[in-house]
């Protein structure tokens, strides 16, 4: 875990300082929780709905830059499961926000060669949200570039309990034995089952805005992956605040609860 405080606003590292390397290990799948558009507004004295707004300009900035240092899938926390329970106001403003985005953006995300995905329970949106996915998945198919996955209406609880159904009733059908059941066919049933396998599990997980909880995203596929949390709001964040994170993931030793050993000393491991 590696995470930045603010500093004279800006925000620095704790510890050693690292430097991004455009020509180094870049992860292909990051993962963001866009957390702190509420305290944005608030610190401003504006409704917490201003803060929303401001963070969608925030998702433009982000995804582009993703996309020019080479991010293959950038996967965004955009409404939870549980954000349902928050005032009826905000969430028909939360609602509204993909249509907004959407028909602004698209045309950029054409441009540059990025394409839409939208994973969770979007038949429960409201039917211009839905309106305003399809077209975006529909307009952004051809794109070969990065995909920019949003999680909307999406929980990783929920999508576990789906993913069981699903195998279940599979197995009932064809009558799979139940030792056939292993890590490839659950994430075969998983939201992130149409991405190829080896970009589904995020290698960066970001948090902003200073909580340093996963809030019921990608439980599974995160198993592994290097967590990176900062103070800074989600409207506040930035291409070079990517970097930053970046870079902490490019000085992280990733040993996949193995032990990377010079080759001599490889006879001295025992467990």
């Amino acid at each position: 875990m590696w995470r930045l405080f603010p500093q004279k606003n800006k925000y620095v590292q704790e510890e050693a300082e690292f430097h991004f390397d455009p020509a180094g290990n870049i992860p292909k799948h990051v993962a963001i929780i866009m957390d702190g558009n509420g305290r944005w507004a608030q610190n401003r004295r504006l409704p917490r709905i201003a803060g929303h707004q401001e963070g969608m300009e925030t998702v433009k900035t982000v995804t582009k830059h993703a996309s020019k240092i080479g991010i293959k899938v950038l996967t965004l926390y955009a409404f939870s499961t549980e954000n349902w329970k928050r005032p009826t106001e905000e969430v028909n403003f939360l609602m509204q926000l993909p249509v907004d985005f959407f028909d602004k953006f698209v045309p950029e995300l054409i441009k540059e060669n990025v394409k839409v995905h939208v994973m969770g329970y979007t038949e429960f949106l409201p039917a211009h949200t839905q309106d305003a996915v399809k077209r975006a998945i529909e307009q952004t198919k051809n794109n070969t570039g990065m995909v920019l996955n949003f999680a909307l209406n999406y929980g990783s609880r929920a999508e576990l309990v789906t993913a069981t159904q699903a195998i279940v009733k599979k197995a009932q059908a064809e009558g799979v034995a139940a030792e056939t059941i292993d890590e490839s066919m659950i994430a075969d049933h998983l939201m992130t089952g149409f991405l190829p396998v080896d970009l589904r599990d995020p290698e960066l997980l970001i948090r902003t805005s200073g909580e340093e909880r996963i809030s019921n995203f990608l439980l599974w596929q995160i198993a592994y992956s290097e967590l990176f949390f900062t103070d800074a709001l989600w409207p506040d964040f930035n291409g070079e605040l990517l970097e930053m994170a970046v870079a902490s993931f490019q000085n992280r030793n990733r040993r996949f609860g193995g032990l990377n050993l010079p080759v001599a000393d490889e006879h001295q491991v025992t467990e």
